[in-house]
């Protein structure tokens, strides 16, 4: 695999972690990222919408074990600092998708990063970056 790094949202992993339908085009996806060593990222946003809708649906220990992969398959967990907050506010004012899918795309655009998707939201921007559809 010669592009990278990847920022994967909730929606991604949660399909990957509920095991949703297409869900092995994540696991695919997430196999040719671990031969290549290329860095894979999810925000701290994304991480808690994946921990609240997990704990919501399934429970405690479901939420743990999800929480448990997620470092077992060594993503970066990027922090929120003010310019992101700042770019996200503004996604949402112009797209008008979800707010903490703002913060995956303002992540993509700030790590250069191909975001890692099912949720048909972000076909309002696709035309600001690459987006890999699972």
């Amino acid at each position: 695999m010669d592009r990278g790094p990847f920022i994967f949202d909730s929606h991604a992993l949660l399909k990957f972690f509920q095991k949703e339908k297409d869900y092995e085009k994540v696991v695919h996806l997430l196999e040719e990222i671990k031969r290549s060593g290329v860095t894979k990222y999810i925000n701290a946003i994304n991480l808690g919408e994946i921990i609240y809708a997990t704990k919501r649906e399934f429970g405690d220990q479901k939420k743990l074990e999800v929480l448990a992969n997620i470092e077992r398959l060594k993503f970066t967990i990027l922090p929120i600092p003010n310019n992101l907050i700042f770019q996200a506010a503004e996604h949402k004012a112009q797209y008008n998708i979800s707010y903490a899918d703002c913060f995956a795309l303002a992540s993509a655009l700030e790590y250069k990063a191909i975001l890692v998707t099912g949720d048909p939201e972000f076909k309002k921007a696709e035309q600001l970056i690459e987006i890999v559809w699972v």
